[in-house]
């Protein structure tokens, strides 16, 4: 375990949230509920507004961008993210190859259904707050390959992506001719992400698998922490049709003697969970008993929290995320961090709380609960199933006071796309259904043909293109007049979303 970094100087003048208690105090005239949220924006105001997602553009040089769009074209020649062949095989034996570089710093890693990236982006800017230098893998991208491989918080370049892809090419090729299957495309992306973080060097990494957990690319490493977050039905086919079943295959990333931090789960999930932390003498936290969420209140752009962790309480933390499963992400990700450096077990006393708040006040997650436009809201989220969808849907009645919420959907054909809807359908007024340019596209008139199952024909509009889409539910929400407050909601799929997001002049 790495050792907790000294406190924060505490003399700088220009931070923020050193006057937070001083901003609430002086509200005396006011409900003082209302000042602490206030207190939580103004907070927020002073740094110059949400922060800014990370999400990079095309390279802005011919040649770059060239020799990026090659080394694409490579990886699209492999098996795609969802033709899967159960083993790490041959990711060993390229980590073996390449000199293990995954061995050569600690990890945390992170599996479970939803909220994996999110909870990936806290714990990283969290350690990043306590000067450890970081590398985080998550996946899928939003808008740019770059964006599965961060150092330091933010993506590694195209110059740099290219460069780690040519270094390992030659080994990739060498076990694609030792192997009945050539790597696949994860696979080399995993294996570019351990180059890169142990060429940097980092201090630790931060690790969410792509599928699963047992057989996932990812798991040749030895996380010191494992994170499991929220366990629900997806990827049924592969995983298992029942949460015991998929809890199964996502323990596999709970190693011997590490510490599991477990988010509230089904009781069959949490039950595999256990079995296996016993099994291998893991140590573990629960959502809702070591740790959790105290209270949570509505701030704009976000809420204002109270958190539980491993070594006692962290009040007043301003979190620039909508949604009640974004508290519950960072009481996840607060008491990964604290177990990575050994609160509660080697060390009695917590984390710094200052340093706590700077590194939540800084957290981006982009496509989740994010606004890209105003005039009518437009907010993109990334929700694909229906755990996800429940969760958006009450996210979205939470932080907005939307008069007439549109729906733009585009879903993979491989998802649980009925419940999806059903989700949805108390808090959309209408929908515009829609597919995304993935292979993996559902077909807009079959997606179309469920959504008025669902919604009914006269609440449902079918625009094949996005740009249409997107045109159309705009329309939808501004029929009110300019100040009715209709907003929209583009969701359905990661891809959706990311191609929504370059639409509407995001990256």
């Amino acid at each position: 375990m790495s050792d907790i970094p000294g406190e924060n100087d505490q003399s700088d003048p220009l931070d923020p949230l050193d006057s937070f208690e001083e901003i609430v105090e002086a509200e005396t005239t006011r409900d003082p509920d209302l000042a602490v949220i206030e207190a939580g924006s103004r907070t927020l105001r002073t740094q110059g507004g949400p922060p800014q997602a990370d999400v990079p553009a095309r390279p802005e040089d011919p040649e770059v961008d060239k020799a990026l769009r090659e080394v694409e074209a490579e990886l699209a020649t492999r098996w795609g993210e969802t033709k899967l062949e159960p083993s790490v095989t041959r990711i060993a034996a390229l980590m073996d190859v390449l000199g293990d570089p995954q061995r050569t710093y600690p990890s945390l890693h992170i599996t479970g259904t939803n909220g994996k990236t999110s909870t990936a982006r806290m714990i990283e800017a969290l350690l990043g707050a306590f000067e450890l230098r970081t590398g985080r893998y998550t996946s899928p991208h939003v808008q740019s390959i770059t964006e599965r491989i961060s150092l330091d918080g933010a993506p590694i370049s195209a110059e740099r992506f290219i460069e780690t892809y040519q270094d390992i090419k030659p080994y990739v090729e060498m076990v694609d001719a030792q192997q009945e299957y050539r790597l696949s495309f994860f696979e080399v992306l995993t294996g570019m992400a351990y180059a890169a973080f142990a060429d940097a060097p980092v201090d630790v990494a931060v690790v969410e698998v792509g599928m699963g957990g047992s057989w996932d690319a990812t798991n040749v490493i030895d996380g010191d922490v494992a994170v499991v977050t929220p366990i629900d039905l997806d990827h049924t086919d592969r995983l298992g049709e029942t949460p015991g079943a998929i809890a199964g295959e996502k323990a596999g990333i709970v190693k011997q003697d590490a510490t599991v931090i477990l988010a509230q789960q089904p009781v069959d999930a949490a039950q595999v969970l256990l079995k296996k932390a016993v099994d291998v003498n893991a140590t573990v936290a629960r959502e809702g008993l070591e740790f959790g969420v105290v209270a949570r209140q509505v701030a704009v752009g976000g809420q204002l929290v109270t958190l539980r962790g491993l070594g006692g309480e962290y009040p007043e933390v301003y979190l620039p995320l909508h949604g009640a499963h974004q508290a519950h992400n960072a009481a996840v990700a607060l008491a990964a961090v604290e177990a990575f450096f050994g609160v509660g077990a080697q060390r009695p006393e917590p984390l710094d709380v200052d340093t706590v708040r700077k590194a939540f006040a800084a957290v981006a997650s982009p496509g989740r609960m994010e606004v890209v436009r105003r005039s009518p809201t437009v907010v993109l989220d990334a929700a694909h199933n229906p755990a996800g969808a429940r969760v958006t849907a009450e996210a979205v009645g939470e932080a907005f006071q939307f008069s007439r919420l549109i729906g733009v959907v585009g879903a993979s054909g491989d998802k649980n796309v009925r419940g999806l809807l059903e989700a949805f359908e108390p808090v959309f007024a209408e929908l515009v259904v829609t597919q995304n340019s993935s292979h993996r596209a559902m077909d807009a008139d079959e997606l179309a043909a469920i959504a008025v199952e669902v919604f009914g024909e006269d609440r449902v509009q079918v625009e094949p293109r996005l740009p249409d889409a997107l045109e159309a539910a705009i329309t939808l929400a501004e029929e009110e007049g300019e100040f009715a407050g209709g907003g929209v909601l583009v969701t359905g799929s990661v891809i959706t979303v990311g191609e929504a997001r370059l639409l509407l002049g995001r990256g």
